[in-house]
């Protein structure tokens, strides 16, 4: 039994924030009843494809039920009702006031279902002057603040690069998420019937701006990118090896810095008063980034990684997908799964990152994600009950 086994769910959402919503919920055991437009979620045109199918829908929508409706037609708006009725939450990501302009608001749904908890994601939230501005995950990073983070220092000509993933909206879907079972949680005792809960892009990240808006607020402070390095800890930063690739090496508290002193034959360094402390450290950085630099340097990163490794200091090499999947460690904690697709062979899969006592990681993953209205028959005729 997965925890949130008996849980229902609808998603009208389409893209990213909401499906990933949903899909955390479904690895946690919920059914979720995923309502695509006719022709399917215009993410399944997203990424690569094999046998004509969306490779990246396999992960996108697995554990979820599929249906195809038109939410502007009277049927698809009857049985999204339907739907909800039975339904202990429904999550969305339309632009504000989509719902209401096709008749499937708040006050309708509650109708249907007064303790429906509706979860709705969008850019910059439902209300604010900024409301009905259009937004995808980019903006979410830019006005969030994340963006202007993740800059070089002295490379103010090159644009700061996204993170590489649409983290806003994994972000606002993973609030959504916790957001959802905690109203559910609620709901059941009793204070939380009926909730409409309100999540954004813009929001989400600037959630995760650590003590930035304090320190402005006393100080006037303004965070500025620091590009590899910690500007609070140090030596921390990403070293060049001599293959081309990087290491990640984190030396800063003072046992762990003599260690790494001594491994890259520094001793001195570590003797010296001027780095005794993490602060005096921070201080002189760039003069230890250059001598772990120098060392790294000559060095592959797998062999300077061990090294590190031997000596207790933290560190990785910056790993890319195909590290990823061979990893002995991922291995073994199964975190990537091989999963029989039947739209696309045998497909590989990032397990769920939850782990629960007597929960295997593969038993979370009970299906990949299915062909559009796959699901319609079942769900229409025998969870709803409509006659053939």
């Amino acid at each position: 039994m997965l925890p949130l086994t008996g849980l229902k769910v609808v998603e009208l959402g389409h893209y990213i924030a909401a499906p990933f919503c949903t899909r955390l919920l479904a690895d946690l055991g919920a059914e979720v009843i995923k309502v695509e437009p006719p022709g399917g979620d215009p993410f399944r045109g997203w990424g690569a494809k094999h046998n004509g199918h969306s490779v990246w829908f396999s992960v996108h929508g697995r554990n979820k039920l599929s249906v195809t409706l038109d939410l502007k037609s009277e049927e698809g708006k009857r049985r999204v009702k339907a739907l909800c009725a039975r339904a202990d939450a429904v999550v969305e990501n339309f632009r504000p006031g989509y719902l209401e302009r096709i008749g499937l608001g708040p006050e309708v749904l509650h109708a249907a279902n007064p303790n429906l908890i509706i979860a709705r994601i969008s850019g910059y939230g439902q209300d604010g002057p900024y409301r009905d501005k259009p937004a995808f995950g980019a903006i979410g990073e830019a006005m969030g603040g994340l963006r202007h983070l993740t800059a070089n220092p002295g490379q103010s000509e090159y644009p700061p690069p996204r993170c590489g993933v649409s983290i806003s909206d994994d972000l606002a879907g993973m609030y959504a998420a916790l957001a959802i079972a905690s109203a559910c949680w609620g709901r059941e005792r009793g204070n939380n019937a009926g909730k409409v809960l309100d999540l954004d892009l813009v929001s989400s990240v600037f959630s995760l701006m650590e003590g930035m808006l304090p320190e402005h607020g006393l100080f006037g402070w303004v965070r500025q990118p620091a590009g590899a390095a910690i500007p609070t800890a140090a030596p921390t930063n990403t070293y060049p090896c001599a293959d081309g690739k990087w290491l990640c090496v984190a030396g800063n508290s003072d046992l762990i810095f003599a260690r790494l002193m001594a491994l890259i034959g520094r001793p001195e360094l570590a003797a010296d008063p001027r780095m005794a402390t993490n602060g005096g450290r921070c201080e002189h950085a760039a003069e230890l980034d250059a001598a772990i630099a120098d060392w790294t340097r000559t060095l592959p990163a797998k062999e300077a990684e061990a090294l590190l490794e031997g000596a207790e200091v933290p560190c990785s090499r910056l790993y890319d997908i195909a590290d990823c999947a061979t990893d002995p460690h991922f291995l073994a904690r199964g975190m990537v799964q091989k999963v029989a697709d039947p739209l696309l062979g045998e497909v590989l899969h990032p397990a769920p990152p939850f782990r629960f006592d007597g929960i295997a990681p593969a038993e979370m993953i009970r299906w990949p994600g299915r062909a559009a209205g796959a699901d319609n028959d079942h769900v229409f005729h025998e969870l709803l009950g409509e006659a053939r």
